[in-house]
């Protein structure tokens, strides 16, 4: 029986397991798959406070990591299949473990950044595709650089690198936005915002480089090839919360996020932190934050409950 189990070691999992750790807790930490989340594919990261200069997404991530370890914190490379939360036990079940148990949850899976699909893109995530532009934008002030996508994020994303780069090409498969009226009237109204319309992406320049020089179109309706030269793509077509382990314990919004009311979750007990809760912000900062708020919580729980 553990006192607290974290899923997750992104920004979230981490600082709650820094500040349970600190606690007295000595919590267990279910990396997932991919330890250290979304966090680790990016390479140069500029508005996490305290770092003057830029830092890689995985040495940050592994710094934030060492630090809860100090403190007792035990990290441990197993994902969540299942779980139970419907009585004072809660009850995980694992790939590697089995079935564990836990007074207190804090659910901090993260959510993944959905991507075209091609295997050009797929190899040039972190040097200059990317999924978020608040991240990543500076990196290409000046430039030309590509959007993909139609609804709200893609032109809010649109909206913000409109401000540090020369041009903006929205590229979209269809002939209309599907962002709000409010939001698409003003990605149209931006002088060097140009939409593409009705076009996919069919490549990205060049894997061999190790950076993007341009992308290859394809009109929808004609079938025309083309090639476009931009500095960066940015793919804003949504993210999926991981929270398919999760389907059937805990309240779910119809996106699949955790509903949340603070970091409280529908299950006594059980907390949720970072992206997973958070279909708005996708930050790194908000992430840890959230993280140590689900860790307060958790604490307080698990004190009235002795």
């Amino acid at each position: 029986m553990h006192d607290l189990i974290i899923l997750g070691s992104g920004p979230a999992g981490c600082t709650a397991a820094l500040y349970a750790a600190r606690a007295g807790f000595k919590p267990l930490v279910l990396e997932g798959m991919q330890p250290g989340g979304q966090l680790t594919q990016t390479t140069d990261i500029e508005n996490f406070p305290g770092f003057e200069t830029p830092i890689n997404g995985y040495e940050l991530v592994t710094a934030m990591r060492r630090q809860a370890e100090r403190f007792g914190a035990i990290f441990e490379m197993d994902e969540c299949t299942g779980a139970d939360f419907s009585g004072p036990v809660k009850k995980l079940e694992t790939m590697v473990a089995g079935t564990l148990e836990a007074r207190a949850v804090i659910l901090a899976t993260g959510a993944s950044a959905r991507y075209l699909g091609l295997e050009s893109e797929q190899a040039l995530i972190g040097h200059g595709v990317s999924g978020c532009a608040t991240c990543d934008g500076a990196f290409f002030r000046g430039k030309e650089v590509a959007v993909a996508g139609g609804g709200d994020t893609a032109c809010e994303d649109a909206l913000f690198l409109a401000k540090l780069c020369s041009k903006v090409t929205l590229i979209h498969r269809r002939d209309t936005l599907r962002a709000s009226k409010v939001m698409a009237d003003r990605v149209l109204a931006t002088p060097n915002i140009v939409p593409c319309w009705n076009t996919v992406i069919t490549d990205v320049e060049d894997p061999a480089k190790g950076a993007v020089e341009a992308l290859h179109l394809r009109n929808t309706l004609t079938g025309e090839e083309r090639r476009l030269s931009v500095s960066a793509l940015f793919v804003a077509i949504g993210h999926t919360p991981n929270t398919a382990c999760l389907q059937g314990a805990i309240e779910l919004d119809p996106h699949g996020y955790i509903v949340t009311h603070g970091v409280k979750t529908s299950a006594e007990g059980v907390f949720a932190a970072g992206d997973a809760q958070d279909p708005a912000y996708k930050q790194a900062i908000i992430a840890a934050g959230s993280g140590a708020m689900a860790a307060l919580e958790a604490e307080r729980y698990l004190l009235a409950a002795e």
